[in-house]
């Protein structure tokens, strides 16, 4: 099997770093990563300006780019063979809830399912760098089940894992996206200039993290893994809105 394997924290991020020694033992795995942290870069494509790709001295691919930039390079061009899995992470913090839609870790995988390609993103149940080995390992026993159970290639597994040694997981659960609470307001300040600069607040709190939520599983001690698909359509919300067009017209 052969891993495109790429992250939104950048190519010298030690999450990613970890995931492609537990990968390289069981797979040809190839690394294309942002040469910068990318987080909440989404699913943004660097259109007006050329990406460039430098080998670092470790073999890995650094690109000028976004998450989804590296993937396309991985999937479009000499670089490395084509790919049969993509895998995106380890994210240094949670990526549940309402923070797939901004994740570059989430938006590296789904690219790879626009190509065609099966796809997994993989992410820490909170900030800190011990234990990435857990997730790495999480991701290694994945990829082994792919390899003789193939899934398919419409929708993305979404991975999250708890902080805390491999031995000390309760085991994994299939789960559905939580909900958190909106945003904290925008941080007003100045620059050393004076000048008026803003920075973004802390995210919202969770609001749904019930049972069958990845909030509750990880909380729980459990592995969250979560089908993502790419089509937003709410299809529970047709009827709703064929009847209030009814009543427009």
């Amino acid at each position: 099997m052969k891993i495109l394997l790429s992250n939104d924290d950048g190519v010298r991020a030690p999450g990613l770093a970890a995931l492609h020694k537990a990968l390289s033992a069981i797979a040809d795995v190839v690394v294309i990563a942002p040469d910068r942290n990318c987080s909440g870069a989404s699913n943004s494509l660097t259109l007006h300006s050329p990406l460039r790709v430098e080998q670092l001295e470790n073999g890995f691919y650094s690109v000028n780019g976004t998450p989804t930039d590296c993937v396309h390079i991985g999937t479009n061009s000499p670089v490395g063979e084509a790919p049969d899995l993509v895998v995106s992470g380890i994210n240094d913090a949670p990526n549940m809830g309402d923070d797939v839609i901004y994740s570059g870790t989430v938006a590296a995988a789904t690219e790879g399912r626009h190509m065609g390609l099966p796809a997994i993103a993989v992410s820490m149940g909170q900030h800190g760098h011990g234990f990435y080995e857990t997730a790495a390992r999480v991701v290694a026993d994945l990829v082994k089940q792919l390899q003789h159970a193939p899934l398919s290639p419409d929708f993305v597994l979404n991975v999250n894992v708890p902080y805390c040694p491999y031995d000390q997981l309760k085991g994994t659960k299939l789960t559905r996206l939580g909900r958190r609470h909106k945003a904290e307001g925008m941080i007003r300040d100045s620059d050393p200039r004076g000048q008026e600069i803003f920075w973004y607040g802390p995210v919202g709190h969770q609001r749904d993290e019930g049972p069958g939520t990845d909030f509750a599983a990880v909380n729980e001690g459990y592995v969250s893994i979560t089908p993502l698909t790419v089509d937003m359509t709410a299809y529970r919300d047709m009827e709703q809105v064929e009847q209030w067009l009814k009543n427009d017209s």
